[in-house]
């Protein structure tokens, strides 16, 4: 099946780079380009693609006036380009929350090995966008104001850790899940498959939203509890030992699965360093990185979970963990944190008695 795309830019040059990029694919085609929003509800009403790709900032109405509107009356799977400013990120990451299933950094052109690089990643987003799951949005995420005065003294040491993993629809995903994690909750490492740049952005986001504090990691860094440490755009995060402490490494090694960083690369390591302390956690995302790497943790003794099909955007690194024999338990989004913090709890009472 051809995969229908329809590229919504500004600039004709990059709708021509984008056309040529997706045209050259056998699964997939650009049936329409347009300009502006106005111009791209015409088409989608009249073509009804599989995938659109959505630049950010154009005339007439605004990419993410457009995006919000399409994803209330007409929701489908949105790709988002995006610019590598700072800006970019911010207004990149409340696109992931009103609803777009991805994003890539607007291709860099007349620099051939960027441009492949770029046509790699633009199409390997499209073809996860195709099989999504697209909700509709009927509100808006709201910034709630950061609980005060509620968190504990950090404590670090050879205790629980917990290890999380996702790709495309990760983002929102790991959002639910912290905002239920209490500030005294074990330390957190999380690789979200992203492109350098963005990640800070996102782990700024995170850390006004949560009452467990969000990070970039940074090597070298002591992995606290209350604490949770997102694996940086382009660069494996991994977790070794600095006598009772667990640490985050940052590495700057090959791809690992298509993928830097790699949830194969963290996963091995908590199998590796932490054992039966570590819970696991898979999310959504396209493809099979980390089902290894989980399986390994399980086999160490440490407790998964993996995100059902139901409410996976993409239901494949999930999959392939699971048939991988990697998961413990197979939950719900809603009910991995309740389930883990109940786990926490009863380990604790047991360790206790």
């Amino acid at each position: 099946m051809t995969i229908r795309v329809i590229v919504v830019d500004d600039s004709a040059l990059v709708r021509s780079v984008l056309t040529e990029i997706i045209n050259n694919e056998k699964d997939m085609q650009v049936v329409a380009t347009a300009a502006d929003p106005y111009m791209a509800r015409e088409l989608i009403r009249e073509l009804n693609p599989d995938v659109l790709t959505l630049d950010i900032e154009m005339p007439r109405m605004d990419g993410l006036d457009f995006l919000e509107k399409l994803m209330r009356l007409r929701p489908m799977p949105v790709v988002m380009i995006s610019t590598l400013t700072e800006r970019g990120a911010e207004v990149t990451m409340r696109a992931l929350e009103l609803g777009a299933v991805d994003f890539v950094p607007k291709p860099r052109l007349g620099v051939k090995t960027g441009l492949d690089e770029a046509a790699r990643e633009i199409t390997y987003k499209i073809r996860a966008a195709a099989q999504a799951k697209v909700d509709r949005k009927l509100a808006p995420v709201v910034t709630a104001p950061k609980p005060a005065g509620t968190h504990t003294t950090p404590r670090h040491g050879t205790e629980k850790l917990i290890a999380i993993g996702a790709s495309t629809g990760g983002t929102e995903a790991i959002r639910e899940l912290l905002m239920v994690l209490p500030p005294d909750c074990p330390g957190i490492v999380i690789t979200q498959h992203m492109p350098p740049g963005f990640t800070a952005s996102f782990a700024s986001r995170l850390n006004s939203l949560c009452q467990v504090r969000v990070k970039e990691a940074v090597h070298g860094e002591r992995i606290l509890q209350g604490h949770a440490y997102i694996a940086p755009g382009g660069k494996h995060l991994s977790v070794a030992r600095s006598g009772a402490n667990y640490v985050a490494e940052i590495s700057d090694g090959e791809s690992v699965n298509r993928h830097k960083p790699s949830v194969e690369v963290l996963f091995r390591s908590v199998a590796r360093q932490v054992g039966p302390n570590a819970m696991g956690v898979m999310l959504t995302g396209m493809g099979a990185d980390g089902a290894v790497g989980m399986r390994e943790m399980r086999e160490a003794g440490a407790y998964n979970y993996v995100q059902n099909e139901e409410s996976c955007v993409v239901f494949g690194m999930p999959r392939e963990a699971i048939a991988a024999g990697a998961a413990d338990e197979v939950l719900a989004l809603s009910k991995i944190a309740p389930q883990l913090l109940l786990r926490l709890g009863s380990l604790t009472q047991a360790h206790r008695v």
